[in-house]
């Protein structure tokens, strides 16, 4: 017994330790690893550093010589506008000499005619001096030459303050810290998607890069992001927000936005945006005599002024179907749309193609799918056959997926989030939302964005 209880403790302390000594060899190899990476790091610390040195001379030198050549340019742009003003000044200065000697040598004339004491000389010679005289005087008036004693070139100012500050804030440049994209301020209809974001370095960013893609439940955000054939690039953004167009109505998009300047660039986090659904209205045109449209085309309502008798007769007459279809017609994408319904109990709302009958209860023939209501029975109707269904008795928001690519057509309620029904189509032709009311009213909601709930549903019946 002893024997046994020694060898299996020594079994016990031999694995035991083969398991720490594996643990300590893997550690220890995992440090050597990052050691390798450390010494690698600092090389390439050494050989960065060493770049960026070189390039600050360079820079410098650059600098330098920018501020030796715009020395020398205004040094010759003053000595230029020195020479100008010299020269003026030089030529004003003898044009006045001129007038000076001139006017001297009329006075001294003056002067001894003035002393002359012969009568007949001074006659003789005091008419022609007056006139010598008075016309110099009307002269020099003309032609004193025109002096500004204010241009001194005292006018002009060197004046580096600005220069100096930018050469003081001299700093190396850093790549711009990520953007972050605001969802929250993120707008968008149903072709289009206006992207906001901020950045912390926003002085420093010398351009942005917008990049988005289709993103599908499906979709690996990682391999997504390393697939470059899959981003669509929008370069030289300038302002912090962009709006994309022409994009896939009821569709969900990833966008990455990059900052840019002169020392690299980095990209923010994903940001998952959707378009909006395709908006439409009820087509007046379409609907029954006996319905009415709203002004905005948005409510179908039952002209109650018929009689009651008629009224339940109609109900199940096969050639009273008083419906109203969209102004639309769908061959593509993803649609939602909602119908709140305004206290009526009896109706029908769904699909339809162009070439269904027009005065037929919608889902009583191969081309319209519904789901309707009459009183308590609720059921969803294809091609005369129907299905009995249960939602919230208080059902007052229907919403409607079609997803015309996958071949689907969903009804929920939309504000319990309850699916009701999802009829499974290969579809031929192009669709059109109706709406069949017997009693009160209908309203649509279009050009709504698809609920996150619904996103990526697969519901089979």
């Amino acid at each position: 017994v002893l024997c046994n209880e020694i060898f299996l403790l020594n079994f016990v302390l031999q694995q035991a330790l083969d398991s720490n000594l594996s643990s300590l060899i893997k550690r220890t190899s995992e440090l050597e690893s990052l050691m390798g990476k450390l010494i690698q790091t600092c090389q390439h610390v050494e050989v960065n550093a060493s770049r960026q040195e070189n390039k600050l001379l360079e820079e410098c030198e650059l600098l330098i010589n920018i501020i030796q050549q715009r020395r020398q340019i205004i040094a010759t742009k003053i000595k230029e506008g020195k020479s100008v003003r010299l020269r003026k000044l030089a030529q004003q200065i003898a044009s006045c000499k001129q007038c000076i000697e001139r006017s001297s040598s009329l006075i001294s004339q003056a002067d001894q005619t003035l002393k002359e004491t012969d009568h007949a000389r001074f006659l003789q010679t005091a008419k022609s001096i007056c006139e010598r005289v008075s016309m110099a005087t009307a002269s020099s008036q003309i032609l004193l030459p025109e002096i500004n004693l204010n241009d001194t070139f005292d006018s002009f100012a060197l004046d580096f303050t600005r220069e100096k500050k930018m050469l003081e804030s001299l700093d190396y440049l850093t790549a711009p810290n990520p953007p972050a994209i605001r969802e929250e301020l993120c707008t968008a209809s149903y072709d289009t998607i206006t992207v906001h974001w901020t950045s912390d370095d926003e002085f420093s960013v010398v351009s942005y890069e917008l990049q988005y893609a289709i993103f599908t439940s499906q979709s690996n955000v990682v391999s997504l992001c390393n697939s470059a054939d899959s981003w669509m690039i929008v370069p030289n953004i300038k302002q912090n927000h962009y709006t994309v167009h022409g994009l896939q109505c009821g569709t969900k998009y990833i966008f990455i936005v990059k900052a840019i300047n002169q020392a690299g660039n980095r990209s923010s986090e994903p940001g998952k945006l959707k378009t909006n659904s395709q908006p439409f209205k009820l087509d007046p045109k379409s609907a029954h005599r006996k319905l009415r449209v709203s002004h905005d085309n948005l409510t179908v309502e039952r002209d109650e002024t018929s009689s009651k008798k008629s009224h339940s007769q109609d109900r199940f007459s096969s050639h009273s179907s008083y419906g109203v279809t969209g102004n639309v017609y769908i061959d593509s994408g993803r649609h939602y749309w909602e119908a709140l319904i305004g206290g009526s109990t009896w109706f029908a709302i769904g699909i339809a193609y162009k070439s269904a009958p027009k005065h037929e209860w919608i889902g009583k023939n191969s081309a319209s799918w519904v789901l309707s209501r009459c009183n308590n029975s609720w059921v969803v109707r294809h091609n005369s056959k129907e299905m009995p269904i249960e939602p919230s008795p208080h059902l007052r928001r229907l919403g409607i997926l079609l997803d015309y690519d996958s071949g689907s057509l969903s009804f929920y309620d939309a504000v319990g989030s309850q699916h009701l029904y999802t009829f499974d189509i290969a579809f031929a032709q192009p669709v059109c939302p109706v709406f069949n009311v017997w009693n009160r009213c209908l309203t649509i909601l279009t050009g709504l964005p698809i609920p996150d709930h619904l996103e990526g549903t697969d519901y089979n019946n």
